[in-house]
């Protein structure tokens, strides 16, 4: 049974009861991400991510790894454009213990200055590492093309520059701007109690001051061009952007399978074209990243230098045979049967319904996975050749790569 409440400072409770396991998955979901930031405290949302680790008035930082190890637990966070997660997967019996030591990072934190120093130069090192990871770095490079002038351009682990400005009171400033009542949502999967859950989550969390948060979305728009990063690597890192589609957007399932057709899985077309019939390539996909008004889809390949433009002019082959004829009943057929399985499967797993808990909440939606799967099942051969033209058959497109000099002088789409 999946439940939603709502505390009287407004910040949302959803809980999802699954007798039949032994452990819960929990997370604290905030509605912001890099796209919130400017400039001038670009990486400022990702610092505050680490910074919650580094103590409370109650635990240093190794009581807190010290406390969720002790207990067989897991604890991590992450950043992402548009949400930010702190979450737990432990045993049922550690539930309380979790839910309030996740409460005190989020309400407790004391961003302590010698901390702040010593987990400054944590990113920076996470920023280094990236940029020593070419597969990595290209997808950074494309959304730099795609978003020059917006914040959903802007690399979520922000500059070393900025990194080295922000103070505590910067942190805390953020925080009250964002981490508002309205903005936060407790997502809970596993061997719980809704009653126990509500009790505990007032308890924790219904002292906070009810606060909503000052936001206008500023659109996004898709923007071609072009970018090339001289790096002395072994392969040449490709990845291609084109338009897509935003979250709600009729067309997002249509999308999700003809992703799924043309290089979301290893029978895709591209996995089979470019790596099993003809050797080019080791890594091969596409994919589809939607945001809540826009979306990009996109694909990668990391080749040899010599062989880039070879791959480029295949692939290129692939999109117009798929904007041109579409795709065929029994390859719609197989990538129904692809992501009804990935849908069901993932089921299985605590940690991946909480997450679809607090995400959903963010959007606004909820369906059962029944609602899914007649989703899914609904989307015609008509539609996916629509979703194919639309994204590839327009003459909007962006390209970065990173790679040898020699190799990427001349390259084209």
């Amino acid at each position: 049974m999946i439940y939603r409440e709502v505390l009287p400072n407004g910040i949302r409770v959803v809980i999802e009861e699954i007798p039949t396991v032994r452990s819960v998955s929990l997370g604290i979901w905030v509605g912001t991400g890099s796209r919130e930031e400017n400039p001038q405290n670009n990486g400022v949302t990702h610092f505050i991510e680490h910074m919650m680790f580094k103590g409370t008035d109650k635990l240093n930082a190794r009581q807190i790894a010290e406390l969720f190890d002790g207990i067989g637990g897991q604890v991590n966070a992450f950043t992402s454009k548009e949400y930010t997660c702190y979450y737990a997967k432990v045993l049922d019996e550690h539930f309380g213990l979790a839910l309030s030591t996740l409460s005190d990072m989020l309400l407790n934190s004391k961003f302590a200055e010698e901390e702040l120093v010593k987990e400054r130069r944590v990113v920076v090192e996470e920023i280094k590492m990236y940029e020593d990871a070419p597969d990595e770095l290209v997808h950074d490079l494309i959304a730099e093309v795609i978003f020059p002038t917006h914040p959903l351009g802007y690399n979520i682990l922000g500059t070393e520059e900025n990194l080295n400005a922000f103070t505590s009171k910067d942190l805390f400033g953020y925080m009250a701007e964002q981490y508002t009542t309205d903005n936060i949502v407790l997502a809970i999967a596993g061997n719980i109690k809704r009653d126990d859950v509500l009790k505990q989550a007032e308890q924790l969390f219904g002292g906070i001051k009810q606060s909503r948060r000052d936001r206008t979305l500023e659109k996004a728009t898709f923007t071609a061009g072009q970018a090339i990063r001289h790096k002395a690597t072994e392969q040449t890192h490709i990845v291609l952007g084109m338009p897509g589609f935003q979250y709600d957007h009729p067309m997002i399932y249509p999308c999700i399978l003809f992703n799924n057709i043309l290089g979301g899985t290893s029978s895709s077309r591209l996995f089979q074209e470019v790596r099993e019939e003809r050797g080019l390539a080791y890594s091969i996909y596409s994919y589809h990243t939607a945001y809540k008004d826009t979306g990009v889809f996109g694909l990668y390949c990391g080749t040899a230098p010599e062989r880039a433009q070879t791959v480029l002019d295949l692939t290129g082959e692939i999109f117009e045979t798929m904007v041109r004829q579409g795709v065929s009943q029994d390859e719609l057929t197989k990538a129904k049967e692809q992501v009804k399985g990935s849908l069901m499967l993932s089921m299985e797993s605590t940690s991946s319904r909480m997450s679809r808990l607090g995400k959903n909440e963010l959007l606004g939606r909820h369906n059962t996975l029944d609602e899914l799967v007649a989703k899914v099942q609904s989307v015609t051969l008509d539609q996916v050749h629509e979703a194919a033209k639309l994204m590839l058959g327009g003459s909007t497109s962006a390209m970065a790569a990173v790679g040898p000099n020699e190799t990427l002088l001349g390259l084209h789409r």
